[in-house]
């Protein structure tokens, strides 16, 4: 059926309020904070639990596994499941994983609690974008995407500062006692406050769970443009835990010595690029996703270079930072409108199968960088940070024309 039949019959949906907005983006940041606690705390878990320096990437890796597995397993529910429960007890689920991580004796405990806070986290954050996009109408879904998705980025950007603030006051435990309250709070706030949506398509015929995880890879068999932007985010989020997964390293080490607080303050710099690319959604409703995803990526790979000069000027870095949080959040906000398009009755499992490019991107990321860094220092890590930036900026030259994307949904 043409698409013109259906919004020419259908009433317009009325726009989501400002304050709900906020709380879809509030709620994001702070489960996707979870996933990232660990990256300025590296240097006091390897000295705890006793783990070799160029080993201690796995830590990260370990929330990565468990959002690779989220992203599979729980993030596609949502098509299936009504949201609001399933926001709940996901939420309740992952308050336990903290606290298992808050309490963690031995490697393995902590591991396990890791990939848990993972699984959890990822699932809440991407299950609110997906709820996000599903209540709003079609002409603004662009730009309630990308103000969820900011919420994410300035959420996972500010984790390093409060985990490096906590964990300098009341050890790395506190951390993640810390953020079990706060996500016991929100639970209450968004069981107040998320509205109740029509059951899905797919809910609505009978679809057993089996058969759904089974229709997602029909999708990624079928679906050109979520290889294709899927591939972008993969090689965007491996150059993006390539640095901020080594930060701590060199900032840590002569000369600086600098306090875990005082490294977890430099994601403060990342929130100006984060939310100076909000926008990228809006454009991407009005039909410019291919200019702001070449932009976006030309971005990423000139921030490497201010990046690299670390050593000799700290304002240096805090340019390449924003440079690079700017060029991820664009091309991240608008790869999720382009997607999430094409067919808005999956967007659970658009949203699960995207991540999944992510989540790989991040583990091979934060496992790289601590090995470069072990090996050739920061410049090593630089180099290889500007090296995957630049595969992502060729990937894009050699497939813009390749994307069948759909048009905006907009009255233009």
């Amino acid at each position: 059926m043409p698409a013109n039949t259906c919004s020419a019959s259908a009433s317009p949906a009325p726009e989501l309020p400002s304050g709900l907005m906020l709380l879809f983006a509030t709620a994001s940041g702070l489960s996707v904070a979870n996933v990232y606690y660990a990256q300025p705390l590296l240097e006091a878990l390897a000295s705890d639990f006793q783990i070799p320096l160029a080993a201690v990437g796995g830590v990260v890796s370990a929330t990565q596994t468990g959002c690779a597995l989220a992203l599979l397993l729980l993030v596609p529910l949502g098509d299936l499941l009504e949201r609001r429960r399933l926001m709940l007890g996901q939420l309740l689920a992952l308050v336990a994983a903290l606290l298992l991580v808050s309490v963690a004796a031995a490697p393995s405990a902590l591991l396990a609690g890791m990939l848990l806070a993972g699984l959890l986290g990822t699932a809440m954050t991407q299950g609110l974008i997906a709820y996000a996009a599903s209540a709003a109408a079609p002409h603004e879904q662009g730009r309630v995407v990308g103000a969820a998705q900011s919420g994410v980025f300035v959420g996972l950007l500010l984790a390093r500062v409060f985990a490096g603030a906590v964990s300098d006051m009341a050890g790395w435990r506190g951390v993640y006692q810390c953020s079990a309250f706060l996500m016991l709070c929100m639970a209450l706030l968004l069981w107040k406050r998320l509205p109740l949506l029509p059951p899905s398509p797919t809910a609505a015929s009978g679809l057993r769970y089996r058969d759904l995880i089974a229709s997602m890879f029909t999708l990624l068999r079928q679906e050109r443009l979520l290889q294709i932007r899927g591939l972008l985010a993969l090689l965007m989020f491996a150059a993006f835990n390539i640095f901020w997964s080594a930060l701590v390293l060199p900032l840590s080490a002569a000369p600086f010595h600098f306090s875990r607080t005082l490294i977890g303050a430099f994601g403060l710099v990342g929130v100006i690029g984060a939310l100076m690319a909000a926008r990228a959604g809006h454009w991407a409703d009005r039909g410019h996703a291919q200019r702001t995803s070449c932009i976006a990526l030309i971005l990423l790979l000139l921030a490497w270079w201010p990046l690299s000069l670390l050593h000799t000027s700290l304002g240096a870095l805090m340019l390449g930072i924003v440079l690079l949080d700017l060029g991820g959040q664009a091309l991240h906000v608008t790869n999720q409108s382009m997607i999430l398009r094409t067919r808005p009755e999956a967007s659970g499992r658009l949203i699960g199968l995207y991540m999944l490019f992510y989540a790989a991107g991040s583990g091979l990321g934060a496992i790289a960088s601590t090995m470069a860094y072990a090996r050739a220092g920061w410049q090593g890590v630089c180099q290889l940070g500007a090296a995957v930036s630049l595969l992502a900026l060729l990937l894009w030259l050699w497939t813009r024309h390749q994307e069948d994307s759909p048009a905006p949904a907009s009255n233009a």
